[in-house]
């Protein structure tokens, strides 16, 4: 314990103090909180891996207030990452490009590009864009846990581990940012998230998902995002249920709820296909799930396409752990 309490507030004054002298503050973004420090400091940023206990061979993503800021930052912006920019940022959408000396190799975990993106949500775009250096934020969360989309989820994870978390309310999009890199003249999705390939596709033509297993941005470890609890993901809820053999398992569906357990045992993730919601709920359902000491965590697979696909990867690699 470093603190004897962390504290949730408002107050983006004291958030600015605390990071200017080189303190963790979590932030608020659309996506999930993040675990916020001075970027171009590698002390401070060698504190976010000890606060999550997070390998420094994962790579984090620097938070900017605008565009012109990149330029700062990187070697390159090539031309279908500017159109991106143009189209999605502020916005859930990070792009992987060559950094430049001004960021330190703890960053990227020694690797040639950065993970950048321009936030949304207006409290922490007003922060970055009051402060004279970006941010390094991966979720503000134990490494591999569940994400949080509440202050109060940061709260209990990091109680007395950082001093502040800068709350501005439930995250909207509440799954990481798509990850997008560029390659051999190629648009490469690392993450899928809220802006799907479709999306993408729709602005810079064809788009390839990463099919290999190496590190090259976050969130590409095979275990991340997972409860305690052992979370088991399927196709077919009764035919699991029944293999699990027993009767203490909280589900998580879509849609309707399953006759198979009581209705107080089940969260509905969103109702008549709303995708967006159910990506807004996911994070939160695994909190309160993992809340409840059930045996298991039984997870209906979504339709793979689109944000359906983007939970189904948190998902899949919350069942890896």
């Amino acid at each position: 314990m470093k603190y004897k309490e962390t504290l949730i507030g408002s107050d983006i004054e004291y958030a600015k103090k605390l990071l200017i002298n080189n303190e963790l503050v979590a932030i608020p973004t659309e996506t999930v909180y993040g675990l916020a420090s001075n970027a171009f400091d590698a002390g401070a940023v060698s504190q976010i891996f000890i606060a999550k206990n997070r390998p420094k061979t994962n790579p984090l993503i620097i938070h900017l207030g605008t565009i012109d800021q990149l330029k700062e930052i990187v070697k390159e912006i090539p031309e279908a990452a500017l159109v991106l920019l143009n189209k999605f940022t502020p916005g859930p959408l990070t792009l992987l490009l060559p950094k430049n000396h001004l960021v330190p190799e703890i960053v990227t975990a020694g690797l040639p590009d950065v993970a950048v993106r321009i936030p949304s949500h207006p409290l922490t775009l007003s922060l970055l864009q009051q402060i004279s250096f970006p941010l390094a934020a991966p979720s503000a969360n134990p490494f591999g846990y569940i994400s949080p989309t509440k202050a109060i989820h940061v709260q209990r994870m990091l109680n007395g581990k950082i001093p502040y978390i800068l709350d501005g309310g439930e995250c909207k999009s509440g799954i990481e940012s798509t990850i997008v890199g560029f390659k051999d003249n190629k648009v490469i999705i690392y993450r899928q998230g809220i802006i799907t390939k479709e999306d993408i596709e729709d602005c810079v033509g064809t788009t390839y998902l990463n099919e290999s297993k190496k590190t090259v941005a976050p969130g590409m470890m095979d275990s991340h995002y997972a409860p305690h609890t052992p979370l088991y993901l399927t196709d077919n809820i009764e035919t699991m249920i029944k293999d699990l053999g027993v009767s203490d398992i909280g589900l998580i569906t879509y849609n309707e709820y399953c006759n198979t357990l009581p209705e107080t045992q089940q969260i509905l993730l969103f109702k008549s296909d709303n995708y967006k919601m159910g990506a807004a709920n996911l994070y939160a359902a695994l909190h309160e799930m993992d809340s409840k000491s059930y045996k298991a965590i039984v997870v209906k697979k979504l339709p793979h396409h689109g944000i359906g696909a983007a939970i189904n990867d948190r998902l899949w690699r919350a069942s890896m752990k």
